[in-house]
């Protein structure tokens, strides 16, 4: 899957004074948690931005002081008055270590109801997933073509080899509903089938009316 690089240095001072100067030299602080120890380090902005500002689910190697790691973006936080990132938290990624991970969905195929007239509404964009870190991968893929008219694909349709899904399983992930032409055009049917099935029934009754009577 995806990944980035993030060229980083080993972080020595803590506390708010310290990051607040590393901030002002275009500087982000991070950790990396998981691994055999924290590893505090700072980067350029810039670095982030591939990372941060995207919907797409991307792995992070990160170098620091000679030595890669394999992490997963765990936590953001951002400065409450200028919107601008103030600390990343990292999530090494240790071979037989289940992690925790946010999963975009990526629907596949043509709803049934949709071909019907139908309106497709995404309910959610995402998955909570606990899996070992060699499942990862980009997105999960829904296939949505057997979704029919007014019908719902919910978190426990959904399986993934290698995933334990933390969603409340009951919870609609995606769902067709009914347009409002589609509900004229139900509404306008019966209405309109019913016309000639009354000149049908008119027919028979004007011609027993036209009918002579019969002489005595």
């Amino acid at each position: 899957m995806k990944s980035i690089t993030i060229e980083g240095q080993l972080r020595t001072g803590t506390g708010k004074k310290a990051a607040r100067q590393l901030r002002s030299q275009g500087l982000v602080p991070g950790v990396i948690y998981g691994g055999s120890q924290e590893i505090n380090f700072t980067a350029p902005v810039l670095a982030f931005k591939s990372l941060v500002y995207t919907p797409e689910f991307l792995l992070a190697d990160i170098k620091v002081d000679g030595k890669s790691y394999s992490c997963i973006l765990k936590d953001l936080q951002f400065d409450t008055v200028t919107d601008a990132l103030a600390h990343v938290d990292f999530l090494q990624l240790v071979e037989d270590r289940p992690v925790v991970a946010t999963i975009p969905l990526k629907f596949t195929g043509t709803s049934a109801g949709v071909k019907a007239g139908g309106k497709l509404i995404t309910k959610i964009k995402s998955l909570k997933i606990k899996t070992l870190p060699k499942f990862l991968k980009e997105n999960i893929e829904v296939d949505i073509t057997p979704l029919e008219l007014n019908g719902n694909i919910r978190v426990e349709d959904v399986t993934v080899e290698g995933y334990e899904i933390l969603n409340s399983p009951r919870i609609p992930i995606a769902s067709v509903v009914m347009t409002r032409q589609l509900k004229q055009e139900e509404a306008a049917a019966p209405a309109t089938a019913a016309k000639p099935a009354a000149a049908a029934a008119a027919k028979p009754a004007a011609a027993a009316a036209a009918k002579p009577a019969a002489k005595k």
